[in-house]
């Protein structure tokens, strides 16, 4: 049976705790059937924590806030063909001087999400995007599944791709239930069963909702 959260207003606390310290726990005990952890990758300031904000609160993260330090997580239990899946989500800083502290993160991570800069130069956007893959290879696992989170000049690489806008939320949670989607299939599919055709699910639902 899922917790329910406590309700709490911002400067609220519980027995000393903190609302955010009371959702985490909630979030990590809520039910779930199956569990993947998934990285959030890009440079710093491309929107991270705005896209993880707005798929796990449903908010906008406008106006000034603090850039991530190092590594940060949040959780999210979602439904996914009558199955429980939690997902682990972890928002890493783009900052160079703190690769080496998400570097050990890559490993145990069965997906990557990409966010790439939108509005770049083709020849700049290719050379962001060709750094982040080889990282990726790199140190991640061989069958990690990839996500890029930008525009279409990504289209060519065999990669999953979609727009998607943290502000307006168009896509956001499409983005992370095709992942979601993904690693279920790969960790429940029998051996004659089809493989699940990533692109062609994301695709399939933009055109049901009639979205970009």
């Amino acid at each position: 049976m899922s917790t329910r959260k406590t309700s709490l207003t911002d400067k609220q606390t519980k027995n000393g705790t903190s609302k955010y310290v009371l959702e985490r726990c909630a979030s990590i005990n809520e039910y779930y059937d199956i569990a993947f952890k998934v990285m959030l990758l890009g440079d710093s300031a491309v929107g991270k924590t705005c896209v993880l904000v707005r798929f796990k609160d449903g908010a906008f993260l406008g106006g000034n806030f603090i850039a991530t330090v190092g590594i940060d997580f949040r959780n999210k239990v979602v439904e996914v063909d009558n199955l429980k899946v939690k997902l682990q989500i972890w928002d890493t800083a783009g900052q160079e001087r703190f690769r080496s502290v998400t570097h050990a993160y890559y490993r145990d991570a069965q997906g990557n999400i990409s966010l790439l800069p939108q509005f770049v130069l083709k020849s700049l956007f290719l050379r962001i995007l060709t750094a982040w893959l080889t990282e990726i290879h790199e140190y991640a696992q061989k069958d990690v599944v990839i996500m890029l989170l930008g525009n279409k000049v990504s289209v060519g690489y065999g990669i999953p791709f979609m727009e998607t806008s943290a502000k307006t939320g168009v896509n956001v949670e499409l983005a992370f239930l095709a992942i979601a989607k993904e690693l279920k299939h790969r960790a429940t599919q029998q051996p004659n069963e089809p493989r699940f055709q990533i692109q062609d699910y994301i695709e399939a639902q933009k055109h049901k909702s009639g979205c970009c």
